[in-house]
């Protein structure tokens, strides 16, 4: 019974691979929770910079253990969609930062929100990775449709660049606060609290700001999700590459977050690199095809990758040398 759960076929891998690969993520994460912070406080930036090294080289030292067991072009692949993910995550950083400007949700707290984001993420890749497997074994012309879809969103990313998110349209609020009860200010680092009703006198369960919060920066990850999973998938259709390299990309997300923030105006053109990369990495099917290859090269994709982020990178933080970070927004916590 015990050898059948390490050594059987789980998605074209070893379940030993599935198990070391998940014992990693959960020690991380209870390294994390359980030691680093254990108590709320505040996470600087050198901190911030520090734990992001740590869990990249965790990253890549994975990425060793992928070119041990499988082999060098899976390790290409592994790292490319480790670099892809970790970029289109920083789509995401800005996102969160808007969304914790808007419910003004100080330092302190930020780091247990996007704690329980991250194991809410974990959980909601597996799925749509999971189905995305599923579709793509079931019928390879999937792939063609992802990467047609990547082509569109690239240009629309481009097209779309100098427009932000307006956090307090998202329909989502309005929805929330009309079916639940939800108190004007934040109750600490509460998500929920036990309050009395004004209307009955009876005490009742609020959801509090930090709650939507946390909502929002889901509902914001399975929308980056529709991009970052066809974007993986249009680089290899091997599950344990997609999900291990996804994963890993974000464990570091949490980390990177609070230093990326802190300097978001300097990043002001990356969309622009980085809709580019996303009509790259669709393109790459056409044009392995057109070439008659079977897949286009890993080697070659990873050096494009790398090449294309550090324009993006690069010109970002030359034309915006010298800028001052702006204001912090206005909150829009209150009802």
């Amino acid at each position: 019974m015990i050898e059948s759960l390490f050594l059987a076929d789980f998605l074209g891998k070893p379940a030993w691979m599935w198990w070391g690969f998940l014992g990693i993520v959960v020690a991380l994460l209870a390294f994390d929770l359980g030691v680093l912070h254990r108590d709320n406080r505040e996470i600087e930036v050198r901190e911030s910079l520090v734990l992001s090294a740590g869990y990249i080289a965790m990253g890549l030292g994975f990425g060793g253990l992928v070119w041990w067991n499988l082999g060098r072009d899976s390790a290409v692949e592994y790292v490319t969609g480790f670099v892809v993910e970790k970029t289109l995550a920083m789509d995401n950083v800005f996102v969160i930062a808007m969304i914790f400007a808007y419910f003004a949700v100080p330092r302190l707290y930020q780091h247990r929100v996007l704690f329980w984001g991250i194991l809410g993420v974990i959980v909601l890749r597996a799925i749509m990775i999971g189905l995305g497997a599923t579709l793509v074994a079931q019928f390879s012309w999937v792939l063609y449709i992802f990467a047609a879809f990547l082509i569109v969103t690239g240009v629309k990313m481009w097209i779309m660049a100098d427009k932000e998110y307006d956090v307090g349209a998202n329909p989502l609020i309005g929805w929330m606060k009309r079916r639940m009860r939800v108190t004007e200010t934040l109750e600490g680092e509460k998500f929920f609290v036990r309050k009395p009703d004004p209307k009955t006198g009876k005490t009742v369960t609020w959801a509090t700001p930090l709650f939507l919060a946390l909502v929002l920066i889901e509902i914001a990850d399975v929308i980056f999700a529709v991009d970052s999973v066809p974007a993986i998938f249009a680089i290899t259709t091997d599950p344990f590459i997609v999900y291990t390299s996804n994963i890993f990309a974000i464990l570091g997300l949490r980390a990177l977050y609070f230093a990326l923030a802190a300097m978001v105006h300097r990043f002001k053109y990356l969309k622009y690199a980085l809709a580019v990369l996303l009509v790259f990495i669709g393109s790459k099917i056409f044009v392995a095809d057109l070439m008659g290859l079977d897949k286009f090269p890993p080697a070659w994709s990873l050096s494009i990758t790398f090449a294309i982020l550090a324009a993006g990178v690069g010109y970002s933080l030359w034309k915006t040398r010298g800028d001052a970070a702006p204001a912090p927004a206005k909150s829009g916590s209150g009802a």
